[in-house]
Formats: C-alpha cells, structure tokens, sequence
C-alpha cells in the first residue's frame, strides 16, 4: 500500500511540474499600458520585427507560420505601451480597404506575412496569413497588392495544411 501512495505521489509531482510548466508558457503575458519596452521585451522575448508607425512603433511577436497568430504591442513616442494585441482577427482585416490600404498599412494592421506569392498573370503580389477565423476555423487570408503597392482583393479560405481527413488531398504549400 505504502508502494502505491508513493507512486501516487511522485505522479502527482510530476504531473503539477509538467502541467505548471506548460501554463506558464501557454498563458499570455500580463502586460500593462505605460510599460517600456525593455519591460515588454523581458516578459516576451525579442520581437520577430519592430515596425515604424506615425505616433510611436510597434513590436511584433508572430506565432506564424502555423501558430495563426501575430501579437502587436503598440508603443508611442515616448516609448511606453499603449496597447498589446492578438491582431489576426476578422475585425482587424475588415480595417484594411480595398483601393485605399498600402503595404505599409498591413504592416501597421496585421503584421509580417508568413508566406508570399506572385500572380505574374494579374500582376498581383499576395500575402498570406494563417489564422483562426472566429477563433475556430483554419482560415487563410489571401491580400493582392497591385504593383504600386495598394490592396486590390482580398480572399478568405480554408487553410488546407489542416486537412485531416484527406478530402482535398493536400498537405501544404
């Protein structure tokens, strides 16, 4: 019996190391507004790009090409915080504008993509970004820049890298 509970016991510890562990990677940093940027780069590591704005600069953190997310922290010009977001949402893509948003405006918006292409036919450079639409779906987000630069079209779809059951028969890009 004495066997058994120590077992027991050097299975619950282990499991509460394994499991703590995994928490405090998993959870989101708590960032708070004012903060600087060695504070936000101490509790979240080195951005993936730094990316200017008109009022301040914004660090980026992206979780891509197959974590579906990009985390921006906007800071102003006196170099603290203004906000810290997930950034690759529907409502985030609804901000960019047909005819109107340039490449720098995704920038701003969106980030970095994960994967480029070019439409030789159509002339036409396009950004792709996974994410999950509605927080559910594996989507991809398809932004077509004209050769000056301007957003032209966007197009949503399945992201099929995601195809469990086979029926698309594709497995990435």
């Amino acid at each position: 019996m004495k066997r058994i509970q120590k077992a027991i016991c050097r299975g619950s510890l282990f499991l509460s190391i394994v499991f703590g562990s995994a928490c405090s990677v998993l959870a989101p940093a708590q960032l708070s507004p004012g903060e600087t940027e060695e504070e936000v780069v101490a509790k979240l590591g080195r951005p993936t790009a730094r990316i200017p704005d008109s009022n301040g600069y914004l660090l980026e953190y992206s979780r891509n090409p197959w974590g579906q997310a990009i985390d921006m922290a906007r800071f102003g010009n006196d170099g603290r915080l203004i906000s810290y977001e997930q950034v690759l949402t529907s409502a985030k893509f609804a901000i960019i504008k047909l005819g109107i948003s340039t490449k720098s405006d995704v920038l701003r918006t969106v980030g970095h993509p994960s994967h480029t292409s070019y439409l030789p036919r159509q002339q036409l450079e396009v950004w792709t970004y996974p994410y999950k639409e509605s927080g559910a779906w594996n989507s991809l987000m398809h932004i077509h820049f004209d050769n000056d630069g301007i957003v032209r079209e966007m197009e949503n779809g399945q992201d099929l890298r995601f195809d469990r059951d086979g029926k698309f028969g594709f497995g990435g890009w």
